[in-house]
């Protein structure tokens, strides 16, 4: 049996001391140098080009995790729509010009949303209709680049929220993704699903896996093995899916990436 191949998020201050790791296997990898709006709003150019310099090389699949600080793609105010269009363009700019794509961006949807489902049957409407406003551009510009946002959960408690959004969008340049130690979180705190539930309803349309351990109480970013996440059930979900979907390891302490994919190819898991 072929196991998976791990790849890993990592800041370009990261990439030498993961350099040969990297280019053992095919990994693919994720930057997460280009987050901030001062990043973005600045001359980040010397930053894309130091990346594809330390990439040299480098034949796993590349993206970055866009910008998220501070706004959601489902706002209701028109002015920060248009704050958040212009940071997705900067995102597939910088995408573009690393020959990343895929572009991380976060779900809008919330443990607050979730629990007062109905109440305001209006929102369901409002809510579609400001991420169209908000993402329709960046959507178009990045199926004719080749690039996919992949949407990630961040408080979702009920998986098929995000896919059912995505659907209502026409999966257009959309593609769903699972951080384990979000799922995780949701389901030790608010009442979601276990994460291996979070891979199975994401299927065939999962492109992206943030891969992290954590207790079930907050976003540990944990090393692998550290926390309560059940390992054989996240890896036996993702086995039945045939999407190749990039597993991240996505970890607070980068010290902690290598050593995780040992723990995971000790399990018979992932390599």
């Amino acid at each position: 049996m072929t196991l998976p191949v791990l790849g890993a998020a990592l800041g370009l201050e990261d990439l030498p001391a993961h350099a040969a790791w990297l280019r053992e296997a095919p990994r693919d990898l994720e930057l997460q140098s280009f987050v901030d709006a001062e990043v973005l709003n600045g001359d980040w150019t010397a930053r894309a080009e130091e990346a594809k310099r330390l990439l040299d090389g480098h034949e796993g699949r590349l993206g970055i995790h866009g910008p998220f600080w501070g706004w959601t793609i489902s706002s209701y105010d028109p002015d920060v729509r248009a704050v958040v269009r212009k940071r997705m363009a900067q995102a597939l700019d910088v995408c573009a010009a690393i020959g990343g794509t895929h572009v991380v961006i976060h779900s809008p949807f919330t443990t607050w949303g979730y629990n007062h489902k109905g109440m305001y049957p209006a929102d369901v409407d409002r809510t579609l209709s400001a991420v169209r406003d908000t993402m329709q551009a960046a959507l178009d510009r990045a199926e004719d680049m080749g690039m996919t946002f992949v949407l990630e959960n961040i408080e979702d408690i009920d998986p098929s929220d995000r896919a059912n959004l995505c659907e209502a969008l026409g999966w257009q340049a959309l593609a769903l993704s699972v951080d384990t130690g979000h799922a995780h979180y949701a389901h030790g705190s608010t009442g979601a699903p276990p994460v291996d539930s979070f891979i199975r309803a994401a299927g065939n349309r999962l492109g992206h896996v943030h891969l992290q351990d954590a207790d079930g109480y907050a976003d540990r970013h944990w090393q692998i093995g550290h926390g309560t996440i059940l390992w054989h059930s996240v890896f036996g979900a993702l086995a039945d899916i045939t999407s190749a979907p990039r597993l991240i390891l996505e970890l607070r302490d980068k010290a902690g990436v290598i050593p995780s994919a040992q723990y995971l190819k000790s399990l018979g898991l992932a390599e």
